[in-house]
Parts: C-alpha cells; structure tokens; sequence
C-alpha cells in the first residue's frame, strides 16, 4: 500500500487522481441535483466552484513538467480544495447550528426585467435553507461528507506539490 501512495504522490498521477477524484466528487454533487431532486443552497453552490479550478489544475499538472510547474498547478489544486473545505465546514457548523448562515440562503438567482417578473420569480423558487441538511448518511451530512474528501484531497495535493517542488517526482 505504501508503494501505491508514495506512487501516486511523487509521479504525474498525482494530478490525474486530483482530477479524478475531484470530477467524482463534483458529478455526485450534481447527481443528486438533477437525478435525486435535491435543490442546492448558496452554500452548496460555493462547494463547487473549487472544483471547477481543481480539476483543470490536476488534468495541467498531469502534463506539466516535473518541478516548478508542477509543482506550482498542484499549489494550486491544494488551495482551491483548501477553501472548498473551508466552506464545507463552515455549511456543516451551519446545519450543526454552531453559527449562523449567510443572510443570502437562499434566493433565485439570476436577474429580472421588472419588478412583476421578480415578484413572480421570488413567489415560485423554493426556499432552500442552509441550515437544513436535505440529506444524511450515518448522521453526516453532504457538506461533512464534502469537507472530509475535499480535506483529504488538498492533503494530498499539498503533499504531492511539496514532493513535485523538491525534485522528487518523475
């Protein structure tokens, strides 16, 4: 087990499982949108969008050449999950009722022409709260099961982007 890690931290794969792993964990997200029924809150919109950096960035460190480069896309995938994991926990310590949410969870997006038709708009959106889960899985919920991968996932760019920067990948 321990050659399959070290395998993946200090070669070029590393960036292909961030990439991977990343577009797993984003298609899951928009399964159970579109397929489950679920209707995402702001803050689960914010989970995503770390994605949409990371995974490009994994797919470029892939072919990147080794050092500096690679090093420097795979900092980049690091940080990205970093913030996603941030705000993975700051929509779990919401649902937890540890804080508050945004005062923006949760409205229509996107603009209105007049204000009949933004009336209109508002009457029908449902109303998603940040602070109630949609679903749970062994008392954890989308955004704790997103802070735990994405956590994982930065660590392991993190580690790979340390190696990549000290030479130590091919």
């Amino acid at each position: 087990m321990r050659a399959v890690i070290d395998a993946l931290l200090r070669t070029r794969l590393a960036g292909t499982a961030i990439a991977i792993v990343g577009a797993a964990i984003l298609g899951a997200a928009l399964a159970f949108q579109h397929i489950g029924g679920l209707v995402p809150c702001d803050l689960c919109y914010m989970q995503r969008y770390p994605f949409w950096v990371a995974i490009p960035a994994g797919l470029a460190a892939a072919y990147a050449p080794a050092g500096k480069p690679r090093a420097a896309l795979l900092a980049i995938a690091a940080a990205a999950l970093t913030y996603g994991a941030g705000v993975a926990a700051f929509h779990t310590g919401v649902e937890q009722g540890w804080w508050e949410g945004l005062a923006s969870c949760s409205s229509p997006r996107g603009m209105s022409n007049s204000l009949e038709e933004l009336r209109a708009r508002l009457l029908a959106a449902p109303v998603v709260r940040c602070d109630e889960p949609q679903w749970s899985l062994f008392g954890v919920t989308m955004a704790g099961y997103n802070f735990l991968l994405s956590g994982a996932l930065a660590a392991f760019a993190g580690a790979s982007a340390w190696f990549a920067l000290r030479g130590e990948t091919k």
